[in-house]
């Protein structure tokens, strides 16, 4: 699960509403009599002397390959096929006793479908003279790449995904240029199966080369000829651990590329290096590794991951391998806990690592004598604020903190010596697009209340404020929310922060709809960002909330540490204290309350509904992990062993047991609503696991089925939501708006 936090962004659904309330009736009519029947056909296993009783294992699917767990079954097909039906029909209001849904889903799309075409904009990619950008406007289902001649030029279409498939299921999931800017190579894939192709575009005519390299493909780095680069792909698309890395000249098949890296022969990277059997095996089931070579064509950075958050570090001389063949691997550093991002400029590694730095540092490696005690400290550890990642400009160095969850960007020179601070629009957001070339720099900045806005930046004078370079037309207003930041204390006493956004003068009468959001994993901070489908419901009296739960990023190693493997419940208790202090302190009731969470964040509110369900009136549980004992049988998942732990292990076993949201589904209990959603192309998370959990809940909630429902849905054109066209995001953005007003008492069922 490569939970960057784009797509943890991704999956921070909010939800509007056209009126503060909506008074409406249900139609005469009998309601449906619940969701479709689940066979139970209990399978017992047996973790370490203590049984379970899986009712719904059949749900997985095809279970008979062990490297392939999961194919789709006829019988799963048609069960997902059922329950898609019962869940449309209540959420599209064709049911009996839904009718009254109808003509609210009717102005929520009317409302929501225009919000959503404002559109997005991407940071450019600068080469040459040419700037290599997407963007997505009005009614188009995926984004454009252009390109423009000169900063100020006009834009010139480069791919549109519409022209390769009229369903606009194709996204253009990555492009990168040589150094020129003559040839673009870029990825796409379809129905957010995340199996990127890899395609080469010919800047000038515009015509595609050739050149097409299947199997989940991602350039590494371009080389200085602009003719050949390197790249990573699956050896076996099937094996998400059969990653490769090639060298690739154009004009060549790509089968006569020659291969310097298999994850599948791991072991020859750690030769000589005193490493156990078992952490070998353990490596191969691992995101593997990862090449990183200078655009000047004389070095290259190899790293390992050996965890979601830990990756070791080698350095590879390519004069030697261009001229040779012979590829010798130097250690810069194996073994240590963190993120070590190593990048090659000039003759120096700069390298950003924990070691003996708790909130991150930046050192400066020599690549001819890498060992540690010769490292230069170039930025030093802070005990203020965290060190999130760097660029390098022509001379500069540019590093992003993090400030109680906020960014700033301090700039240095490649020496060390401080050169300020980039002046930045406000407190929230913000990236930077740089190139070693040159110090002019573009800079992404948005906020919950300020829309994203691409500006120009000139590095070498930071004070002066950003131009702006491209901006999207937003029809609302700012300045009608406020922000807010507060502090609470977890269930342990550990102080947590928390963003709160409403409308201006709301009053707090404990009677608010609200929805708290969520992640607390993998090393990603929860930072600020705009959406604008979210002003409309704040005008209509919501409340949003994000919580900086421990296992993200936001304040440190030691505070992803303290949300992974046996310390899991701590994530879960921040959340549940969320969610408690927004009660106390006059914001909402738990009646008017909902839970809002993907993927890991999925992991979250499932474990929400199973632990606390007095708490809530409603979750949205999207593409979630929930079956936490068999979770690493399916798809890449072993990659979040080193994150979760396994039902292998038996100490690892007991917490799993503990928390798993799947397990722990008790009969004769009264759970709040649910909505679950899963991607049937989905290559990170399993459908299995929305699909059982749903299955389960349905069958042992004593709560009125026509009042809190339990709903699934399994998008058969999507998978982790990544890629997905508008048209679909719309469709989910309404689903889960319209779910979860209805559940938090923003209109009466009557």
């Amino acid at each position: 699960m490569n939970l960057r936090p784009s797509i943890a962004a991704s999956l921070s659904l909010a939800f509007t509403l056209s009126a503060a309330t909506v008074p409406v009736s249900a139609q005469n009519g009998q309601a449906p009599a619940g969701p479709p029947a689940t066979e139970t056909r209990p399978v017992t296993d047996n973790y370490f002397g203590e049984t379970f009783v899986d009712p719904y294992r059949w749900l997985e699917g095809d279970n008979a390959d062990p490297e392939h767990m999961g194919k789709m079954t006829d019988e799963v097909a048609a069960w997902t096929d059922k329950q898609n039906a019962y869940t449309r029909s209540i959420l599209d209001g064709d049911a009996p006793g839904f009718e009254f849904l109808k003509p609210i889903r009717a102005r929520l799309e009317a409302q929501i479908q225009p919000l959503m075409e404002i559109g997005e904009i991407s940071l450019p990619h600068m080469a040459g003279n040419r700037y290599f950008y997407s963007k997505r406007t009005g009614a188009q289902d995926q984004a454009i790449v252009y390109v423009r001649e000169g900063a100020a030029g006009a834009p010139r279409k480069l791919i549109d995904p519409f022209e390769l498939d009229d369903e606009g299921l194709v996204t253009v999931a990555w492009y990168a240029p040589n150094d020129d800017g003559s040839l673009l190579a870029f990825g796409t894939y379809r129905a957010g199966d995340e199996n990127s192709v890899l395609h080469i575009l010919d800047v000038d005519t515009g015509e595609w080369l050739a050149d097409e390299i299947p199997g989940k493909t991602y350039i590494a780095g371009w080389m200085p000829d602009g003719e050949s680069f390197f790249y990573q792909r699956l050896e076996d698309l099937g094996d998400p651990y059969s990653t490769q890395v090639r060298y690739h000249k154009i004009g060549r098949h790509w089968t006569q590329d020659p291969i310097l890296i298999r994850q599948r022969e791991a072991e020859k990277l750690y030769e000589g290096l005193n490493v156990s059997d078992d952490r070998m095996a353990k490596l191969k089931t691992t995101w593997g590794p990862e090449f990183n070579p200078d655009r000047d064509g004389h070095w290259a950075v190899v790293s390992y991951w050996t965890s979601t958050s830990a990756n070791d570090v080698w350095v590879m001389n390519l004069d030697e391998w261009f001229r040779t063949g012979k590829m010798t691997l130097t250690p810069i550093l194996i073994g240590e806990d963190g993120r070590n991002d190593a990048t090659v400029a000039g003759n120096a590694i700069y390298m950003q690592t924990y070691v003996n730095a708790p909130n991150g540092r930046i050192v400066k490696v020599n690549p001819h004598s890498p060992a540690r005690d010769a490292w230069v400290d170039v930025v030093p550890h802070r005990a203020d604020a965290i060190l999130e990642g760097f660029s390098i400009a022509r001379g500069v160095l540019c590093a992003s903190y993090l400030f109680d969850a906020s960014t700033r960007i301090e700039l240095f020179g490649l020496d060390g010596a401080q050169l300020g601070a980039l002046t930045l629009p406000g407190t929230g957001s913000a990236s930077l697009s740089t190139e070693r070339d040159r110090t002019e720099a573009y800079l992404a900045y948005s906020s919950f209340n300020e829309p994203e806005t691409i500006y120009h930046v000139d590095l070498a004078t930071p004070d002066a404020a950003p131009s702006v370079w491209e901006k999207l037309d937003v029809p609302i207003d700012p300045d009608s929310v406020v922000v807010k930041r507060v502090k609470y204390s977890s269930k342990d006493g550990t102080e947590v922060g928390m963003f709160i956004i409403h409308k201006r003068g709301l009053k707090l009468d404990g009677n608010n709809p609200t929805i708290l959001y969520g992640y607390g994993g993998f090393d990603i901070s929860m930072t600020p960002r705009f959406t604008a489908t979210n002003f409309p419901f704040f005008d209509a009296g919501g409340v949003y909330a994000v919580a900086n739960l421990r296992g993200g990023g936001e304040k440190g190693l030691e505070w992803h540490r303290a949300g992974m493997l046996d310390r899991k419940q701590n994530v879960f208790d921040d959340f549940i204290s969320a969610a408690e202090w927004l009660i106390q302190n006059g914001y909402t009731s738990p009646e008017r309350l909902g839970v809002l969470g993907g993927s890991n964040g999925g992991l979250l509110t499932g474990a929400m509904v199973t632990e606390r369900p007095d708490l809530i009136a409603a979750a949205v549980v999207a593409v979630p992990l929930l079956d936490m004992l068999r979770f690493e049988k399916f798809l890449m998942a072993r990659y979040w062993v080193p994150e979760y732990g396994s039902a292998e292990n038996q100490d690892q076993y007991k917490y799993l047991r503990a928390y798993s949201p799947y397990q722990n589904i008790k009969p004769g209990t009264r759970y709040p609503a649910v909505l679950l959603t899963a991607g049937e192309n989905d290559s990170r998370v399993h459908p299995m696991h929305a699909r059982k959990m749903a299955a389960y809940l349905q069958a042992a909630t004593t709560s009125e089925q026509t009042t809190d429902p339990i709903l699934v849905w399994v998008d058969r054109d999507a998978g982790h939501g990544q890629g997905k066209p508008l048209h679909l995001r719309v469709r989910d953005a309404v689903d889960i708006r319209l779910f979860l007003m209805w559940q938090t008492g923003m209109f009466d069922q009557g």
